[in-house]
């Protein structure tokens, strides 16, 4: 055992000597400073789309994403007592070496011009959204998987999540400004795959899940506290330009507090404990900023984000009490961190709201806004029954490739 363990660490040690020697190289001979005053090199991609914004604008933006990505995600996963602070640990590992290689992979698809990749704002905001759907597909495998073979999970999810993003953002022109698809149903499916595949027969997933105590909900405390304070700039992010963002954030709010207030309607039915845990509703507050990652820019209104948001709340709960049990025993999906409940099912509701919307969407409604959001069909290059089939084909295109992804990499 003990020998065991040396080799283990020594691989580790290894692995990351030789990933960060390799992104040093080609950071080297790629990338480059993107220059203040140009508009950028990257042109009708989302994570690009403000590109005609002055970069001092964006980096409150990318702080807040950044903060998110980091804080927000990497403490949700530190609910289970026996994973908690080793789980933060592999979170802050992952982080680091998930932006570098997104700035090499994403660079080479969209920020890349006369054989060098240049970066900005912009695109450290684009890693941050790869970054996040990477932590999101490791809740799925937490507590069943190394150091190493986290970072080699990270090395081809990274790559995948770019492929996803580049067919669904840049052939097909869908739009997905907060990453209902990219991010959390991508991150989520991909996550379920790996897991499937490293399936463990003798281990009760369900203890795992009661295996908690102070330290965790602390932990769910603080983790959903930023998701509360950061979550609407991750969604208006990639917002196209100013006047864009208040629906995005707007939106966001309402289906948060909706979200988060259906938790408290519903786990009193569900479960007989006297007391809800703040797990509970850190779930029930991510599912509700999960189903607007599409629709967050569109025209929801008011009364209409509640009604998701509420609705998206509901998932988490009837999830872990029906359907988790029958992703363990029929279909050998070990969830360690319920995302399939808290970011798959959500973000698929996402999406399916944003077909809708879409297909409501018309110039009397959107005013000059709707170049902003479906510039395609304002510019007269694509119908509205055309951009509806686009964002209805985008989802499967998305599971297909999580599934295929995550097998693979498993």
């Amino acid at each position: 055992m003990p020998e065991h363990t040396t080799a283990s660490r020594l691989q580790l040690s290894g692995l990351c000597f030789l990933l960060q020697i390799l992104t040093i190289i080609l950071f080297a001979v790629f990338v480059r400073y993107s220059p203040e005053s140009s508009p950028g090199p990257c042109s009708q991609q989302l994570n690009c789309s403000w590109r005609n914004q002055d970069l001092g604008f964006q980096h409150p933006r990318f702080r807040d994403v950044h903060l998110q990505a980091l804080l927000g995600f990497g403490l949700l996963v530190a609910f289970l007592s026996r994973y908690g602070p080793g789980s933060v640990a592999i979170s802050i590992l992952v982080v680091a070496f998930a932006i570098q290689w997104a700035v090499l992979i994403q660079g080479f698809s969209y920020f890349f011009l006369n054989g060098k990749i240049y970066v900005g704002a912009q695109s450290m905001v684009s890693a941050d959204f790869c970054t996040a759907a990477i932590l999101i597909s490791t809740g799925a495998i937490l507590g069943r998987v190394n150091p190493v073979q986290m970072l080699l999970l990270t090395l081809l999810g990274v790559t995948l999540f770019t492929l996803n993003e580049y067919i669904l953002l840049s052939l097909m022109g869908v739009s997905d400004s907060g990453g209902s698809l990219t991010v959390h149903t991508f991150g989520a499916y991909f996550g379920l795959m790996v897991s499937r595949i490293l399936h463990q027969p003798h281990m009760d997933k369900r203890k795992e899940q009661q295996d908690t105590g102070h330290q965790p909900d602390v932990f769910a405390v603080v983790g959903t506290i930023y998701l509360w304070i950061f979550w609407p700039s991750f969604t208006s992010a990639t917002t196209v330009h100013d006047n864009a963002e208040p629906w995005a954030v707007l939106n966001t709010y309402f289906s948060l507090v909706a979200s988060t207030l259906a938790s408290f309607v519903l786990l009193p039915v569900l479960y007989e404990e006297s007391t809800l845990r703040m797990v509970q509703i850190q779930d029930a507050t991510l599912a509700g900023m999960a189903v607007m990652g599409m629709a967050g820019e569109m025209l929801v209104t008011p009364f209409g984000a509640l009604i998701v948001g509420f609705l998206a709340g509901l998932i988490p709960p009837l999830g872990f009490r029906f359907l988790t049990p029958v992703l363990c025993s029929r279909l050998k999906i070990q969830d360690t961190c319920g995302v399939h409940n808290v970011h798959g099912l959500p973000g698929i509701l996402g999406a399916l709201l944003g077909m809708l919307l879409t297909a409501l969407a018309t110039a009397d409604a959107y005013g000059g806004r709707l170049e902003l959001v479906f510039p395609l069909v304002a510019q007269g290059s694509r119908t509205a029954t055309d951009q509806v089939l686009c964002q209805l084909c985008a989802l499967p295109v998305t599971l297909l490739l999580a599934t295929l992804g995550g097998s693979l990499t498993g």
